[in-house]
């Protein structure tokens, strides 16, 4: 049975293997600091590890479960919280002239494709916050009315 552990700031997809009578832990990939089983993930282990079955839908349920933002005081809420806010300041400070004088066109481009899918994922959570009246809905309603 695999499981995502969490060793220092990192998160690694593991599976107990016996050998020899001991149970020894195979580190089948490392997921990172924010623990995510992306396709790419599942194609390396399936090419690193092909013997080793794996319930891909449990493993993603699990994760997609994994961070409590209920909890303001847990690392996840916070870490989120403080890239949002570092986000904000960059984008605050970035200028239309700005992009005019980049000497490369090609990176004025990919910072207005990077700003247009920013602004349509934005509006897809808060579309997905607004049709949940219950934990989140009501915040979301309280913070139209300021």
């Amino acid at each position: 049975m695999a499981f995502v552990r969490r060793k220092g700031n990192s998160f690694y997809l593991v599976h107990n293997v016996r050998r020899g009578g001991k149970v020894r832990q195979l580190h089948l990939a490392r997921l990172g600091e924010r623990a995510r089983i992306t396709d790419e993930v599942v194609r390396e282990v399936s090419r690193k590890h092909p013997f080793v079955e794996l319930n891909w839908r449990a493993l993603r349920a699990q994760m997609n479960s994994h961070m409590d933002l209920a909890d303001p005081s847990s690392p996840a809420t916070q870490k989120l919280v403080s890239s949002l806010r570092a986000l904000n300041l960059d984008l605050a400070d970035l200028f239309p002239p700005l992009l005019r004088i980049s000497e490369t066109p090609a990176v004025a481009r990919e910072l207005m494709v990077q700003l247009r899918l920013l602004q349509s994922t934005l509006q897809v959570k808060l579309d997905q916050f607004d049709r949940k009246r219950g934990r989140f809905g009501n915040t979301a309603l309280r913070m139209q009315g300021r």
